[in-house]
C-alpha cells in the first residue's frame, strides 16, 4: 500500500505551489501587504472529520464487508486542511476497484489517486494530503509493525519534499468488533475512537522521526465529503487515469466534473479549444467513451470512436484546426 501511496504523493507535488525566492527583509521593517507571516505548526490535537466523510468511512467499510471481497482490507486516502493544532478533514478517496487488497494488505491505485486529487482540489486549491485510513481483519485495532515502516518511510518521504503540513501524519483502523450491533447513532468510547453498530475507527497520529503512534482524539462538524460524487465513478477515473493525467499536464484549463443520468453517472471532462470559446467535453464510463463540442450554447455530439481518451481528444483538436 505505502509504496503506492508514496508514488502518489511524488506525482501530486506537481500541484503544490512554491516560492522558490522568497524576498529578505531587513529586521524590524513590516511585510508587505499580502505577505503573511506562515502558520506554525504544533503537535495535532484532534482530526476533525465532516459528517459527510463519517458517512463515507461508515457506510463504505459497512458496504464492502457486506460484499465478495468483505474479508479483505480496504481503505482511504485523506484529504482536507492543516491548521496550527488541529486537521479537517474534507474529502476521501477511496482505494479503488483496481487496488490490490488481501486479508493482510491493501495497495491503493495510485494513479486513480492522483486523478481523484486533481478534480477535488478544482473545488479547493487548499486541500493537501493529511493521512490514510485502512482496515484490519479481526480485533487489531492499532497500526502494525508493517504499517508503521510504511508509515514512517511515507512520512519521510513528504517531509524531505516539504509537503506535509507539521511533518504528522493522520492514521486511521477501521475494525469490525465493535459491540453496538443494532445502535442507531454513532458513539465514542475513547477520545480516539468512533463506533457505529459493529464498525469501529482507532484514530491514531506519528511524527516525524517518532517511534510510536500516539492516540489521536477526534471530533465531528458539519460539511461535505467533497470526493464523495467521484466515487460513484472511480471505476471510470482508475481506466482512464493515465491518459486523463496526460492530458491534464499538456492541455491549459483541462477540468473534470461528474454528470448524473438515469442509466448511471459520467465522468466529464472539459478541454477548452484554444483561442475560442468552444470547449471539448467527453463522457466517459470505464468501457465508453462519448464526444461532444460544445459552442454557442449548444452541445454537439461528434462521431468519435476512440475509446483512449487523450487520442481522441487530440484527433478533434486536429481536425478543428484544419476546420480554422
Amino acid at each position: 500500500m505505502w509504496q503506492a501511496l508514496v508514488s502518489t504523493a511524488r506525482r501530486l507535488l506537481n500541484d503544490v505551489p512554491r516560492t522558490l525566492l522568497r524576498e529578505r527583509l531587513p529586521p524590524g521593517l513590516p511585510r508587505p501587504p499580502g505577505r503573511q507571516r506562515p502558520p506554525e505548526y504544533h503537535a495535532l490535537e484532534r482530526v476533525v472529520l465532516t459528517d459527510g466523510v463519517g458517512r463515507t468511512l461508515f457506510e463504505e467499510y459497512a458496504a464492502h464487508r457486506a460484499g465478495a471481497a468483505g474479508e479483505a482490507e480496504t481503505g482511504w486516502v485523506l484529504l482536507g486542511l492543516r491548521e496550527p493544532r488541529e486537521a479537517v478533514v474534507l474529502a476521501t478517496l477511496p482505494a479503488g476497484t483496481q487496488s490490490d487488497a488481501s486479508a493482510t494488505h491493501v495497495q491503493f491505485n495510485s494513479a486513480g489517486q492522483v486523478i481523484g486529487s486533481l478534480i477535488v482540489r478544482q473545488q479547493e486549491r487548499r486541500l493537501r494530503m493529511l493521512g490514510v485510513v485502512h482496515t484490519h481483519p479481526g480485533s487489531l485495532r492499532h497500526p502494525s509493525e508493517g504499517d508503521y515502516r510504511g508509515d514512517r518511510d511515507w512520512i519521510e518521504q513528504l517531509v524531505a519534499r516539504r509537503y506535509l503540513r507539521g511533518e504528522e501524519g493522520i492514521f486511521g483502523i477501521g475494525t469490525a468488533d465493535a459491540t453496538g450491533k443494532g445502535k442507531l447513532f454513532a458513539d465514542q468510547p475513547a477520545v480516539h475512537v468512533q463506533c457505529l453498530g459493529e464498525l469501529r475507527f482507532s484514530w491514531y497520529s506519528l511524527r516525524h522521526g517518532d517511534a510510536a503512534y500516539r492516540p489521536l482524539a477526534v471530533g465531528v462538524t458539519i460539511g461535505p465529503d467533497l470526493a464523495r460524487p467521484l466515487h460513484e465513478v472511480w471505476e471510470a477515473i482508475e481506466v482512464h487515469a493515465e491518459r486523463l493525467e496526460r492530458l491534464y499536464r499538456q492541455q491549459t484549463g483541462v477540468t473534470f466534473g461528474v454528470v448524473p443520468e438515469e442509466s448511471g453517472p459520467w465522468l466529464a471532462v472539459n478541454v477548452p479549444v484554444a483561442g475560442t470559446a468552444a470547449v471539448i467535453r467527453v463522457l466517459l464510463r470505464p468501457k465508453e467513451a462519448r464526444y461532444f463540442l460544445v459552442r454557442n450554447g449548444e452541445m454537439l455530439a461528434v462521431d468519435c470512436l476512440e475509446d483512449r481518451v487523450d487520442r481522441g481528444v487530440y484527433l478533434l483538436l486536429a481536425e478543428l484546426a484544419a476546420q480554422g
